[in-house]
C-alpha cells in the first residue's frame, strides 16, 4: 500500500542546514524511514522550499515510513501541530479518471543524452579520449569501433527544461492545457506567418505557439561528492514546475505517480504531486478551429 508524507523542517536548527543544503543527505535521512531493507523499494521524495519560513518534505513510500528520527533532529519534536502526515495514497489513485484535472507540481532532472558535450568536466574529457583510443585500435585492426558511450547533460535554460516537460507529458499521461485565450492569440499570429516560440511551448495537445497553463517556480543546480571519498562530484540542474493538468490516460498517470518521472529520484527528483482544483475552475478542453 502506498503511502505519502508530509514533514516539516525547522531551518532554524544545525541538521537540517545540512539537509537542506545536500540532496545527499536529505536522501540518506528519508531512506532511514524504512524499517527493513529500504533497497527493495524505491522512494521518491521532493524537498518544497518555496517558503523558507516553511520548509516541509514530500516522500511516497510502498511501506508505511517512521519520520521519528528525522523529527527529532530537524524537526519539532516537542510542539503541537501536525508536523508529520502521513496518508494513504491508494484511494486517490483509485479515482483517477481520464479527463480530470488536477493542479501539480513536479521538481525534475531534465536531461539529454550527447556523445560530446559542449562543456566537458575533466572526467568526460578523458572518457571522449578513451574511447577515441578504442576507435585508432580497432580500425588499425580492421575492426568496427565500438559505439560511442553518450553522456547524460542537464539542461541549461528555462526554456530547454520547459520544453523538456512539454514534449514528454502525453506519455505519461496527461496533457498541460493551453491557457486561456492564448489559443486563439496564437493562430492569429500563426496567419500571419509567426513561428512557434522558442520556448517550446507548442508542445503535444495544443495549437502551436500557445502558451501552457504551467510555469518554472525555481531552478537549482546542486553539486555534491558521491562514494566513499566523496571523489565523484555529481552535478544536478533540477527545475520545478507548478500548473494544471488533464488526465488523458489514468493508467499511465498512476504508474507515473508510483514511480516518477524523470533521472535523479535519489536526489529528490520525479515525485509528481496532484492536488485538487477549487470549484468551478474545471473548463472543457480546447478544440481547433476548422
Amino acid at each position: 500500500m502506498p503511502y505519502l508524507s508530509r514533514i516539516r523542517i525547522n531551518p532554524l536548527r544545525a541538521a537540517s542546514r545540512t539537509l537542506l543544503a545536500n540532496p545527499r543527505a536529505l536522501h540518506g535521512a528519508v531512506m532511514a524511514a524504512i524499517p527493513s531493507r529500504p533497497d527493495t523499494q524505491r522512494l521518491l521524495w521532493r524537498l518544497d522550499a518555496d517558503d523558507a519560513r516553511r520548509p516541509h518534505v514530500l516522500v511516497l513510500s510502498r511501506t508505511r515510513p517512521d519520520w521519528s528520527h528525522l523529527v527529532e533532529q530537524a524537526g519539532w519534536p516537542d510542539a503541537d501541530g501536525e508536523h508529520v502526515l502521513i496518508r494513504d495514497y491508494a484511494p486517490l489513485l483509485a479515482r483517477l479518471a481520464d479527463g480530470q484535472e488536477f493542479g501539480f507540481r513536479l521538481t525534475a532532472n531534465p536531461v539529454q543524452n550527447t556523445s560530446r558535450p559542449e562543456k566537458m568536466t575533466t572526467c568526460q574529457a578523458e572518457a571522449v579520449e578513451r574511447a577515441a583510443e578504442r576507435a585508432r585500435a580497432a580500425r588499425a585492426e580492421g575492426r568496427e569501433p565500438d559505439r560511442a558511450r553518450s553522456f547524460r547533460i542537464g539542461h541549461r535554460t528555462a526554456a530547454a527544461q520547459l520544453d523538456w516537460l512539454l514534449s514528454r507529458t502525453e506519455r505519461w499521461g496527461f496533457t498541460i492545457p493551453t491557457s486561456p485565450g492564448s489559443e486563439a492569440r496564437s493562430m492569429d499570429l500563426g496567419a500571419a506567418g509567426t513561428q512557434p516560440d522558442a520556448a517550446g511551448q507548442n508542445g503535444a495537445g495544443g495549437p502551436a505557439g500557445a502558451a501552457r497553463e504551467v510555469r518554472i517556480i525555481a531552478r537549482e543546480r546542486h553539486q555534491f561528492g558521491k562514494g566513499a571519498r566523496r571523489r565523484t562530484q555529481v552535478v544536478l540542474r533540477t527545475a520545478t514546475f507548478q500548473g494544471l493538468l488533464r488526465v488523458t490516460d489514468a493508467e499511465l498517470l498512476a504508474d507515473r505517480l508510483l514511480h516518477g518521472v524523470g533521472p535523479g529520484k535519489a536526489y529528490g527528483c520525479g515525485l509528481l504531486t496532484l492536488a485538487p482544483l477549487p470549484a468551478g475552475t474545471i473548463r472543457r478542453p480546447v478544440t481547433t478551429r476548422g
